[in-house]
């Protein structure tokens, strides 16, 4: 189990969350670390959890003479690009671009934060959001995670906003926030751009953990506004629809990681129908994205199933 926190940690801690949702979530950790099945997730199965069998993929891989090139496909992540039409978009926000950087797992293997930095090295965009799972496994030492993040950060040059998932402990928050990432734990902000604003919410965990709260993150944000939503899965897609917000930016997925030739996934890990699980998508009037992520999880390899960061570009029009 993951070492207690300190007097001084916990009291940071409680401080910038609150003592029910601090409690709440290390209480949660410590009773589902490792499970593979059960536990509060919409899921019943954790394959990310079932280490005995990483070596058994990984095995097979190699005998199908998949695993090099699988590798090679993980560290190849392409730059896509996304635009969101909401016709009540304040005139200051048409254009306003969104780097969406999702499940980094970035202490999974060395040369990953060095494949993320040439992705989005020379991207233009005007904020950046990180929806979650910065670490590679669901327990353990976090330290690492923040140690390959802290590689990446000088390459983001706009300011950055970011999320819990569910391989992440609560315990990284000061962390992420002395990196210079505003995470958002059921909580909303305004962006402000020419006098007008915007308003960009964000939600604990909601897939493993189910650490989400869309009353109290929402309940700053006037009627009528322009909302986008952070969560780390899809999985809240009706509560998001009929709360109002405008667009729902996740990950979680992978996509599925590794897929059938023409990118039909062997495994759907989201409690949401499957054309929710990968891409663009709208639900009733609420538009989502849901992202391959840039990382990997179980086995560092891909295959039918490219890595990505995406640029949301909004448009009133």
């Amino acid at each position: 189990m993951t070492k207690r926190l300190d007097s001084q940690e916990m009291t940071l801690l409680r401080l910038r969350l609150g003592r029910t949702h601090l409690e709440q979530r290390l209480g949660m950790e410590a009773d589902f670390e490792r499970r593979v099945f059960g536990g509060l997730a919409r899921n019943f199965f954790h394959l990310e959890n079932w280490y005995s069998v990483h070596g058994f993929i990984r095995g097979c891989l190699r005998l199908a003479g998949l695993h090099g090139r699988g590798r090679r496909n993980a560290r190849r992540i392409r730059v896509i690009r996304n635009e969101v039409t909401i016709p009540h978009l304040p005139s200051a926000f048409d254009g306003f671009t969104l780097l969406h950087l999702s499940d980094l797992h970035l202490d999974m293997s060395p040369d990953l934060p060095a494949a993320l930095n040439a992705a989005v090295s020379g991207l233009e965009y005007d904020l950046c959001v990180l929806t979650g799972d910065f670490r590679a496994r669901t327990f353990g030492p976090w330290k690492p995670a923040l140690a390959a993040l802290a590689q990446v950060v000088p390459q983001l040059t706009a300011p950055a906003f970011g999320i819990l998932g569910n391989h992440d402990t609560v315990r990284m928050v000061p962390g992420l926030e002395a990196l210079g990432i505003r995470m958002l734990l059921n909580e909303a902000v305004t962006i402000e751009r020419e006098g007008q604003t915007i308003w960009l919410a964000g939600v604990d965990d909601p897939h493993y953990y189910r650490a989400d709260n869309l009353e109290k993150a929402l309940d700053a944000v006037p009627e009528g506004q322009v909302t986008v939503l952070l969560a780390h899965s899809p999985e809240l897609y009706r509560q998001a629809t009929y709360a109002g917000c405008d667009l729902y930016l996740c990950g979680h997925t992978h996509g599925g990681q590794i897929c059938l030739p023409g990118g039909i996934a062997l495994m759907r890990n989201a409690a949401a129908p499957y054309r929710l699980c990968n891409g663009p998508w709208r639900y009733d009037k609420l538009q989502g994205y849901t992202s391959r992520g840039c990382g990997v999880s179980v086995v560092d390899v891909r295959l039918n199933c490219p890595p990505e960061v995406t640029l949301h570009t909004l448009r009133a029009q």
